[in-house]
Formats: structure tokens, C-alpha cells, sequence
């Protein structure tokens, strides 16, 4: 699927924390995905949640549930982010919608053109910055390294303040993502 870029993409992922809801309310159309990222809840409840978000999300906001496909396909949900070891994006496409978006992470530049070469729509690089958790920072050096030979957005993920967006965008990427960037 090909994602037209008019502004610098903006992805929000929950953070787990069951406070969703009202963040989606909060937000509204100032994000143009949602990644529903739950890993406490049973295939029950990230199914009732999921539902939950597509009739609460802003109408433009596209919804894709971590590493799901499944539960995101049953819901109605327009995608899945896959982790950096789940299954690749190329054997998804043979039993999803066309116009079903994929999100992969990915943890430097090749893990970005594999990701390109398997079919995902976008690329989430991370961590760019400093976070906890998460080990050694990517730099933008790397960010742009990674964006320099690929036709599929990547996002900057990891650290990213506000502050940060600018020099993000002009390292290559098409926007950014994160957990505490949209939460405050």
C-alpha cells in the first residue's frame, strides 16, 4: 500500500498502561496512526480493546494492533506492526487485504531494506535516541543511512521529544513514533 506524505507522519504507540482511551480522546486527529501495544492482555481483551479504539479513534487515524494480525483483521482494524522477529510482512500479504498496512521494527539499516524487500509499508528504526531500556542509541546518522535507499516511509522512533522531530526529518524520515512523545 502506498502512503501518500503531505506532513511528517505521526504514530502513537500505548504504552500498556490501560489508559488508552483516553489518550485516543486527547489526541484526536493530531496522529495519523495508532498502535495498539498491549502484551498483558489475553486475545479476548486485545480484541474487546481493539473494537473499543476503531469506534473512539478519529475517523483519520489508522489503527494497527502489535504483532496481531489476526485480532486487527477480525476487528477491522487497518493493520499490524510486526516486531523485528515475528513472521516477515511478504507471507502476511498472501492472506491480507491489499490495503492492509504493515508496520515492522526494525534496529538498524538492514533490518530497514529487508523490511522494504519483504513488503512492509513502513519502517519503525529504533532506538534513535537515548531510552531506557532499549540499549545503544541509532543516531541520526544511522536514521539516515537507513532512509537513504528506500522507498517505504521510516519513522524515528525511541527518545524522540519534539524537539527532535525537525532534525529527525531532515536525517530522511517520514515522521516519528512513540510511547511518551504523545502521552504527555
Amino acid at each position: 500500500m502506498s502512503l501518500a506524505l503531505c506532513k511528517p507522519l505521526r504514530y502513537f504507540i500505548s504504552d500498556g498502561s490501560g489508559s488508552l482511551l483516553h489518550h485516543i480522546e486527547r489526541l484526536g486527529d493530531s496522529i495519523d496512526f495508532l498502535q495498539i501495544r498491549e502484551p498483558n492482555l489475553s486475545a479476548r481483551d486485545l480484541a474487546a480493546l481493539t473494537r473499543d479504539v476503531l469506534r473512539t479513534a478519529h475517523p483519520a487515524v489508522r489503527v494497527l494492533v502489535n504483532d496481531r494480525a489476526d485480532i486487527a483483521l477480525a476487528c477491522g482494524a487497518q493493520g499490524v506492526h510486526l516486531r523485528s522477529n515475528s513472521i516477515a510482512p511478504a507471507r502476511l500479504r498472501n492472506v491480507l487485504p491489499a490495503e492492509f498496512l504493515i508496520s515492522v521494527s526494525c534496529h538498524c539499516a538492514a533490518d530497514v531494506a529487508r523490511a522494504e524487500q519483504e513488503s512492509a509499508d513502513m519502517a519503525l528504526l529504533s532506538p534513535i535516541f537515548a531510552t531506557p531500556g532499549k540499549g545503544a542509541p541509532l543516531g541520526l546518522a544511522e536514521l539516515e543511512n537507513a532512509t537513504r535507499n528506500v522507498t517505504i516511509p521510516v519513522l524515528a522512533l525511541g527518545g524522540v521529544t519534539e524537539a527532535d522531530i525537525p532534525r529527525c526529518l531532515r536525517a530522511g524520515a517520514a515522521g516519528v513514533a512513540g510511547i511518551r512523545l504523545f502521552a504527555a
